[in-house]
């Protein structure tokens, strides 16, 4: 152990977050207290939600502090424990990422099990990203068997789970737009029934054709163009689960779209936001129902690793502009 290293925020982003905005910062590796951990982080996730936390603003968690460490969820190795119930060499789950040693209260860790499945996975299929498709579209949406559901953004990491749990619950069809054409070809292995790419022309005249008889159930990852169009494309009673709006998070401009708000009267239909943190009663029906589809070979999940500490500003950006399949982490 020669030294901790961790990503600080150097300055607020002003659209577009660049490499400036971060700062590499080395400090001493810390020493635990009583009910303390010192964990040695493996893999450490960055998501779109970090974005907002960038900004000086009122939101549903506090921002992030300048000239201070980020965080968000990691996972890693006990090196040093003084909490009862944790010993070196566990491995646990915590929110104190963008660092290579995390000090934490024994409280904030959960111990995971390496034997279920790779350590990586608690941060993506069997983690907050796995639980926010599954809770979005079983209990926010409230998705039936045999409904059609559209999801955006649906090559990454929340929006390929939220497909192939849709059909593994026997939705009728199951659409989805990306951003690529690798990314398209990967969602139809991923058996999608269709899928389109959102460059390819407007999201509205896409998704008719994709969904002729219309959807029922929207998972939105994306806000904008594409909620505009699902809105459009809803039948009576239909359902938007709203995980994300990535379009915006960069924007310095109000959005133009969506400008057919007025369907929502007309068709009865529901968009109804939501945070995974509220939905933590569904977590041991979740990894048990997720654990024995990894095991039966039904689900599958993709990951884009970045090695490395110093590399998470660029991990970061990375994910922003869409480059990943499925999860992006930040191997430590």
């Amino acid at each position: 152990m020669s030294g901790n290293r961790e990503i600080h925020l150097a300055s607020r982003p002003q659209g577009w977050p660049t490499a400036e905005n971060f700062r590499l910062v080395s400090t001493e590796v810390p020493t635990p207290g009583p009910g303390q951990l010192v964990v040695r982080n493996r893999f450490i996730s960055v998501d779109p939600y970090m974005r907002g936390r960038m900004n000086d603003v009122k939101s549903y968690v506090p921002p992030y502090a300048l000239d201070a460490p980020l965080d968000g969820a990691a996972v890693g190795e006990v090196l040093a424990s003084e909490a009862e119930g944790f010993a070196p060499g566990d491995t646990v789950l915590h929110g104190l990422g963008w660092r290579e040693y995390a000090l934490l209260d024994a409280k904030a860790a959960r111990k995971v099990d390496p034997d279920l499945a790779p350590v990586s996975a608690y941060l993506g299929v069997l983690g907050m990203t796995g639980l926010t498709a599954y809770a979005g579209l079983l209990d926010v949406a409230a998705m039936r068997p045999g409904e059609t559901v559209f999801v955006s953004g649906a090559a990454g990491a929340v929006g390929s789970m939220v497909g192939q749990i849709a059909k593994l619950r026997g939705a009728g069809r199951v659409i989805g737009s990306a951003g690529s054409p690798a990314k398209v070809e990967r969602l139809r292995a991923l058996g999608f029934d269709a899928a389109f790419d959102y460059h390819d022309g407007p999201v509205y005249q896409q998704l008719k054709a994709a969904a002729p008889d219309g959807i029922d159930v929207y998972f939105d990852n994306v806000g904008g163009e594409h909620l505009e169009a699902a809105i459009g494309a809803m039948n009576l009673h239909g359902r938007a689960a709203i995980c994300g709006m990535i379009a915006q998070y960069n924007a310095t401009e109000p959005p133009a779209a969506p400008r057919n708000l007025a369907l929502l009267i007309g068709k009865r239909l529901t968009l109804r936001g939501f945070l995974v943190g509220d939905h933590n009663h569904l977590r041991e029906q979740f990894v048990r129902e997720t654990a024995g589809w990894l095991r039966d070979g039904k689900l599958s999940y993709d990951e884009t690793v970045v090695d490395g500490i110093e590399h998470a500003p660029e991990a970061f950006l990375g994910m922003l502009r869409g480059e990943n399949l499925g999860k992006m982490l930040v191997r430590v």
